[in-house]
């Protein structure tokens, strides 16, 4: 933990209190779900805009924090586990989601991360009969709302790895639409909460051993053979990390735009809900870094 700096003479406890609060909020709160997941470019990113990275791993059995007075926000990563498994911690993790809803801190879900956050706001998670999925780069469709978001063009070509997709839920902002068989692919909750279903973390080095590690996986419909997975790195992944720059850097900073009335969920038809979830109260070097599929 950073402590705040002495008091100046003649300094108020007000300015004292400003000061501690500013130094807690140099922590990113990251959760993992594997022994030896990294949070790749997002990890890289928010160390270079100044913030530490308390990472911790509730399916290691490792606590989450009962508030977030002590950190500027969380980043929910992937893993191969889905959304609607009986574990214990699934649950627990699906429940904690409403810690930072209820606060307002910047919440960023990837993958497996947006569809907890759907579970949590009561959306259906689904998967297809023949388990097809994305993996690969594929088109996406933003809508207006997502060019916005923070001064750059959204993604028009993201690296996907999931065999699960989500329903838009109720009062969200959908941010892009996709093109295949996972029709939702990004939306907002409040101003804060942003869901991704694709991975802007991942790094040519993590491309490279989730082609080979989760290689068993590129035979299922929907995939993208090994070869397109790494010349689409080289074709798209720099708009990506420009994006993906950009976007951290309003959302660390209070600076996303006011959600639009007119793009909420809650005033689409379409939109199918299930009962609302249970609510309670230094990176490692690339070639450690481990498949996080969802």
């Amino acid at each position: 933990m950073i402590h705040p700096d002495p008091l100046p003479p003649g300094g108020s406890k007000t300015e004292s209190v400003i000061m501690a609060e500013r130094h807690q909020r140099r922590s990113v709160l990251i959760l993992l779900h594997q022994a030896h997941s990294t949070p790749g470019r997002v990890g890289r990113q928010l160390q270079a805009l100044g913030f530490d990275l308390d990472i911790r791993r509730a399916s290691l059995g490792e606590p989450l924090p009962p508030c977030l007075d002590q950190h500027a926000g969380v980043v929910v990563f992937g893993g191969p586990m889905s959304a609607n498994d009986s574990d214990e911690w699934i649950k627990r993790e699906i429940d904690w989601l409403s810690v930072p809803l209820a606060e307002g801190k910047p919440y960023l879900g990837l993958c497996l991360g947006a569809q907890l956050l759907a579970r949590q706001l009561g959306a259906r998670v689904f998967s297809h009969p023949d388990r097809r999925g994305e993996a690969g780069y594929y088109p996406l469709m933003p809508t207006p709302e997502a060019d916005r978001l923070c001064g750059a063009r959204f993604p028009r070509f993201v690296y996907q790895w999931h065999f699960d997709g989500f329903d838009l839920p109720a009062g969200a902002e959908l941010l892009a639409d996709g093109v295949g068989d996972f029709p939702h692919q990004a939306y907002r909750y409040g101003r804060n909460a942003v869901a991704l279903q694709f991975h802007p973390e991942v790094t040519y080095q993590m491309m490279c051993r989730w082609t080979t590690r989760g290689a068993h996986r590129l035979t299922q419909p929907g995939v993208r053979p090994p070869r397109e997975h790494l010349d689409g790195w080289f074709q798209h992944d720099g708009a990506v990390s420009t994006w993906l720059a950009r976007f951290l850097e309003a959302w660390t900073s209070d600076a996303l735009p006011a959600v639009s009335e007119g793009r909420r969920a809650a005033s689409d038809p379409t939109v199918t809900t299930l009962p609302p979830a249970r609510v309670s109260r230094p990176i490692p070097p690339p070639r450690t870094e481990a498949l996080l599929s969802a």
